[in-house]
């Protein structure tokens, strides 16, 4: 069983940056494969970016060349790097966690185990 805390969201301006980070307990950190994930109000929860037990990395058009993701094996946390914030991208943001997860699979939020509490991002304009 796999333990997911996220922490980092807040209010910021539009432009702005924020960095959440993802720790993960209670498994092999190394061997899994993580995601973030948000959902607005009334929307779809949508795929964020990904990356893999091999550090390759995934992202959504939306957040390309303004998000990044990365992981620090060491301190079994997962980070994503917000930059260039709009207010589309407010929304809560979810870290998620699977051992299992193929290529094809990793952008769909429905093949992922575990889950954190979310966290909340709030853009202003």
């Amino acid at each position: 069983q796999v333990q997911l805390v996220e922490s980092g969201g807040g209010l910021v301006q539009a432009g702005g940056s924020l960095r959440l980070s993802c720790v993960a307990s209670g498994g092999s950190f190394s061997r899994y494969t993580f995601g973030w994930f948000r959902q607005a109000p009334g929307k779809e929860r949508e795929f964020v970016a990904a990356i893999r037990y091999s550090s390759t990395t995934h992202y959504a058009e939306s957040v390309k060349g303004r998000f990044t993701i990365s992981r620090d094996n060491a301190k079994n946390t997962v980070y994503l790097q917000m930059n260039s914030l709009k207010p589309d991208d407010t929304a809560v943001y979810y870290c998620a966690a699977d051992s299992r997860i193929i290529l094809s699979s990793l952008r769909y939020h429905a093949n992922y185990d575990y889950w954190g509490q979310g966290t909340q991002v709030t853009v202003s304009s």
